[in-house]
This record gives structure tokens, sequence and C-alpha cells, in this order.
């Protein structure tokens, strides 16, 4: 199984770039950035360490297909690939609807999966031929063309899904993989993978070559209380973007997650953070020891035919950024030494 750091860049510019080279130095398969208004610019941090690294892939995980059009989506996505001379990928999605919203553009995102349809054979033709003619429902360009080509003879192109079955369907049947995000059960990562592979084969194609991932909340310290007190911010606030029947899926009712949704709902951040207890955050990140983490994935991924985990890490620069003040966090690694615990101690067990 490959394992990838997932990266939601809102440290110090520099902090970031050694990150990366510190996750390419150490084998990780790829480092995947949130591409979010609410985060550094994911495509600048990238092109900054491209000649910083030799190995890892550098991706956004995902980039949308509504605040940016599908064919400027190409043109960042070539450009990045030359740039690290061909260790990139285009994962797409919808968009965060929180931040869709807030751009007033929530209504955009009502029939997504045709859009991300049509957005798919966009990209996949611009990134191919580098010239485009399209009408469609959701998109028109005519005699476009562009200089920026992929080094890839085939860039891989993903999609990034949560609630499924048709998303999950749609990844095996047409594009190169899925990323789930925020799926950690065994039943939530067996639902997203068993409609991938029924899209396979409906397709008549081989399901087992596609990347399927899991991309979650992680945090690795040698004191397990610590690494999921830590955890528990970005799960609180990554709660509410869970569609009911993802939350469902984890053995967690509505009731349970309602009161959250409603203290962020009225701006009270702690008591949001307060009610996020420490059963939720064990059931929804990749938390704890390396040996908790080892026997997660063991447990809820690798048996569901997840064949990639991202672990997005969270530490205590990152969670008293996301809380807005400062925590006591003692005993968390911050994230370069966090990436070292994963390569040494749980990395071993997916080779």
């Amino acid at each position: 199984m490959k394992i990838s750091f997932g990266l939601l860049p809102d440290h110090p510019i520099n902090e970031i770039l050694d990150t990366i080279e510190v996750a390419d130095r150490l084998g990780f398969h790829g480092v995947y950035g949130a591409d979010e208004t609410f985060h550094k610019d994911c495509f600048q941090i990238f092109a900054a360490a491209a000649h910083r690294t030799k190995n890892i892939i550098m991706a956004p995980d995902v980039t949308h297909v509504i605040l940016r059009d599908p064919t400027m989506v190409v043109q960042a996505m070539a450009t990045l690939d030359e740039l690290t001379n061909g260790r990139t990928e285009l994962n797409y999605s919808i968009g965060n609807f929180a931040m869709l919203e807030q751009y007033g553009l929530q209504d955009a995102a009502k029939r997504s999966l045709s859009r991300m349809r049509e957005a798919y054979t966009m990209m996949r033709t611009f990134l191919d031929e580098g010239v485009l003619d399209h009408t469609g429902e959701f998109y028109t360009c005519n005699g476009m063309f562009t200089s920026s080509r992929p080094v890839q003879e085939r860039m891989p192109i993903k999609i990034g899904a949560m609630r499924g079955p048709k998303s999950f369907e749609f990844a095996g049947e047409v594009t190169d993989g899925m990323h789930q995000a925020l799926g950690y059960s065994r039943e939530a990562n067996q639902y997203a993978a068993d409609h991938v592979r029924i899209g396979a084969e409906r397709a008549g194609r081989d399901w087992t070559t596609l990347d399927i991932a899991a991309w979650g909340v992680s945090c690795v310290a040698e004191d397990r209380a610590a690494a999921r007190e830590c955890a528990r911010v970005l799960v609180a606030f990554y709660i509410p973007a869970m569609p009911i029947e993802q939350v469902m899926r984890h053995g967690i009712t509505q009731e349970q997650t309602q009161p959250i949704f409603d203290a962020f709902a009225s701006g009270d951040v702690e008591r949001a953070i307060e009610l996020t207890t420490p059963d939720l955050v064990e059931q929804l990140s990749f938390s704890g020891t390396p040996e908790d983490v080892v026997a997660q994935l063991k447990e809820n991924v690798v048996p569901a035919g997840m064949n990639h985990v991202i672990l997005s890490l969270c530490d205590p620069t990152l969670a008293e950024h996301w809380l807005g003040r400062p925590g006591d966090y003692t005993g968390v690694p911050h994230m370069k030494d966090q990436l070292q615990l994963i390569h040494d101690r749980v990395m071993p067990h997916f080779v």
C-alpha cells in the first residue's frame, strides 16, 4: 500500500518546503495539497518545491471545477508537470461545499456528477491535445489552445469523493482513481472501494489498476492521548463537511454530530471542539501512536480494497492556527518529526 502525506498549507512557507523535502527523502509516495482559499496556494508551493525534490508526486487533492474553469486547471497542472518533470496528477472535484456557499455558488454544485463528467471530458482532451472546442451544459469554449503541455504522455486524472455511490462508480468507470476524504471505518472504505469496482467492471476495466485512496486527518506521537487531542481540532472542523450517509458508515448517528453542526453554525468553535469527544476523534482520524495507526490501517483500510492512504497530518502549529489561539500540545511532534515516525514505524508494515 502506498503512503502519502496530506498537506494543509498553513505553516510558514519555508517550513512547508522543508517538510516536503523531508517527505521526499523518506520515500513518501506523494504530497497532496488542499486547494482551497482558506490555505496558502498549493500550486505555488509545489512549484517552489519542484527543484528541491527528486521522486515525490506533488498534486492538489483536490482542485475544483467551479471556482476554476477546467481549461485553467489543465493550464496549471501541465505547467506543474513540466516543473516536476512528470511528478504530478490531476485530482479534482466540485469543491468544498462550505467554501462554495461563501462565494454564493452553492447552486452551481447542483447536478454535480454531470458537471464532473463534463469537466473530465474537457480536461482529458485539453491535456492530451492542447486544443479544445467544447459546447456543453456547464462549460463552453471555442478555439481554445495552450502552450502549457505536460511532460507525461498521459497525466492521470482522479476524483475526490465522499458520499457516493454514483461518484465512486464514475471513478471506476472512467477515471484513473478515487480519493475518498474522511473515510476511516472498514464499512466506509469498503463501500467506496466496492462501488469503484462496480463502475470499473461495468466499463470492462481492471479495478485493481486504479488508485483508490483514503484521505484522513492524522496525528502521530509516542503519546496516544496527546496525538488525539491535537487531531481533535481538525476532526471537529471536518465533521460538518461529512455527508450524513458517510457519517453513518462509521457507526455514528446524526444525533451525535448535530450539536457540533449547531455549535459551528452559531460561531462557537470552542463548544464544537468540546463536543468532539475522544471517541469521535478515535473513530474519525488515523491518530495515536505509530502502532495505533498501523492497527487502524490494517483493520479498516487495507482489507477494504484501498491501496493508498494519505495521512493529513496535524501538529501543534496547525492545531493552534485552526483553533485561533495557543493550545497545550506537549508531546506532539512537529510535522517533520511525525513524518520520520511514520517512515520508521508505520511504513515498514505496508511495503
